[in-house]
């Protein structure tokens, strides 16, 4: 059995979730206040834009984004109500395109999203704060442990 985590290990811990969820509410409210745009309707209207030119199938946008299948069309049935993308069927699937007025607000939101980032992320970082946080964050997202 696994002992439970020490008093450090639980700071680092906590610290993280805390940092994470932090810089990711302060942004996504930025982002909502602007354009009235949810993180995760920011996150699918930019997908589509970049991965898909504007239209990929729902199966690659699930897996673009690490979502289940049924949260994600949910997702898009709120969106698809609001006039930000259409659905339709194609060859055995579903294709997920962008609508002029998702674009539209897509372009809005993207500067609104790199200041806001900046300002609660980037900011906050030195150079080789900024380039060591990466290293970590790639060796993490990777499942990779560090090299001693």
């Amino acid at each position: 059995m696994t002992e439970p985590l020490d008093a450090e290990e639980q700071r680092l811990w906590h610290a993280w979730k805390r940092a994470t969820e932090h810089v990711r509410q302060r942004v996504g409210d930025d982002i909502k206040d602007a354009t009235g745009l949810s993180d995760p309707d920011f996150g699918i209207l930019t997908r589509l834009v970049e991965l898909g030119s504007g239209g990929l199938r729902q199966n690659d946008l699930a897996a673009s984004m690490g979502w289940h299948r049924s949260r994600l069309s949910h997702q898009l049935t709120r969106m698809e109500e609001r006039g930000l993308l259409h659905r339709q069927s194609v060859d055995g699937g579903v294709l997920v395109q962008i609508t002029d007025e998702g674009a539209a607000l897509g372009r809005v939101a993207r500067p609104v999203h790199a200041a806001a980032v900046r300002r609660h992320l980037i900011d906050h970082l030195e150079g080789r704060e900024r380039v060591s946080l990466v290293r970590l964050l790639e060796q993490l997202a990777g499942g990779q442990a560090p090299s001693r």
